[in-house]
């Protein structure tokens, strides 16, 4: 599982540049990849408290962010999309928000609205039901020397339409 998410890092993320920032993380062994194999809400909850309690309570050099990787229960997107909503609402009572935030990747990520058959849902497509965990500070720091950050996701749109769906979907094979 963490071989296949390192694999889509490197050839999707950094290897077409999807995440400007994520390039010198992975290059300097600073991303955590966390499994969680639990199906219950009661084990689900804990293992997300343990990867933020984790994360925060680690110096950035040796953890900036973290890819919590789930294994079963989450294999449908809504059910996927209803635990991510927890986890923002859990965030949120923790009064955690001013210092993480979450990303959402999915091997059937669809955005709202958008044709189904769209090359912009491989932005956020993974090899498994991922969140990712990103520190609030370092995103705001990396992002204030980007004149405009939405249109990172354009240029992402842009570059996946240039490669064309046969090389996307041979690239991300697990989101045909």
């Amino acid at each position: 599982m963490v071989t296949n998410t390192r694999l889509w890092l490197e050839k999707m993320v950094v290897g077409l540049n999807l995440c400007p920032f994520s390039s010198s993380v992975i290059a300097r062994g600073q991303v955590r990849y966390a499994v969680c194999d639990a199906t219950s809400d009661t084990e689900l909850k804990q293992f997300y408290l343990n990867e933020l309690e984790r994360l925060l309570g680690a110096n950035e050099n040796d953890i900036a962010t973290s890819l919590l990787m789930f294994t079963q229960g989450l294999e449908a997107f809504d059910d996927y999309l209803d635990v991510l909503d927890w986890f923002e609402q859990l965030l949120e009572q923790a009064d955690l928000t001013e210092h993480v935030q979450l990303a959402s990747f999915h091997p059937q990520y669809q955005f709202e609205g958008v044709a189904r058959n769209d090359l912009s849902h491989f932005t956020n497509r993974a090899p498994y039901p991922t969140i990712h965990l990103l520190r609030q500070d370092q995103m705001t720091k990396v992002l204030a020397q980007v004149s405009d950050p939405e249109k990172i996701y354009e240029d992402n749109i842009e570059t996946l339409k240039k490669l064309g769906r046969q090389q996307v979907e041979k690239l991300c094979p697990w989101g045909k």
